[in-house]
């Protein structure tokens, strides 16, 4: 593993949510990766992107969970591109250290994580609770259906099996089809 990040040209971030799809900031290099002890959960609030400040959306943070990896992109990134994602990444998240794995070794690198008692924070629900607040939100970045729908996509596209974005997933397409009979 390589050093601090502090001071460096070049830093590796690890996306595991919006970034895996949505790439509106340049990148040096792009590769499958996870970091270990988290889990991806909807337990996020999005006062800006996904929802509004009277109805947040929900979108993904990363919640401590012993024992597993949760899988994603890392992006090796100029150091510059941080003005972009700290703004980017405003509505609850901050930026952490944490080691990013590869296929082979792994780097010191940063995500961008909503902590347990942020202002944004929401924590767990009964899914059909959250389906239901996913399918009436959106935001300045659109329907907070498309985030969940657009994940669950880049994340088969990555050979990634996740329990709870697939579930919410397969809640709302259930929700379209029968909207649509």
């Amino acid at each position: 593993m390589q050093g601090s990040v502090e001071h460096r040209e070049s830093v590796w971030v690890f996306g595991y949510g919006s970034l895996i799809w949505r790439q509106d900031f340049p990148y040096e290099e792009a590769r499958r990766a996870h970091v270990r002890g988290w889990e991806r959960r909807f337990w996020q609030g999005s006062h800006d992107h996904r929802g509004i400040q009277s109805d947040p959306g929900r979108v993904v943070t990363l919640v401590e969970a012993k024992g597993e990896r949760c899988f994603g992109s890392a992006f090796k990134i100029d150091a510059s591109v941080f003005d972009h994602l700290d703004q980017r990444e405003i509505n609850g998240y901050r930026r952490v250290d944490v080691e990013i794995f590869f296929e082979s070794g792994s780097v010191l690198g940063v995500t961008y994580h909503a902590p347990i008692g942020n202002f944004a924070f929401l924590g767990d629900a009964p899914i059909d609770d959250m389906v239901a607040q996913i399918k009436r939100c959106a935001g300045r970045s659109g329907r907070n259906t498309d985030y969940v729908l657009e994940l669950a996509r880049a994340l088969r596209s990555l050979d990634v099996e996740d329990a709870h974005v697939f579930e919410l997933e397969a809640r709302i397409m259930e929700a379209k089809e029968h909207r649509e009979v």
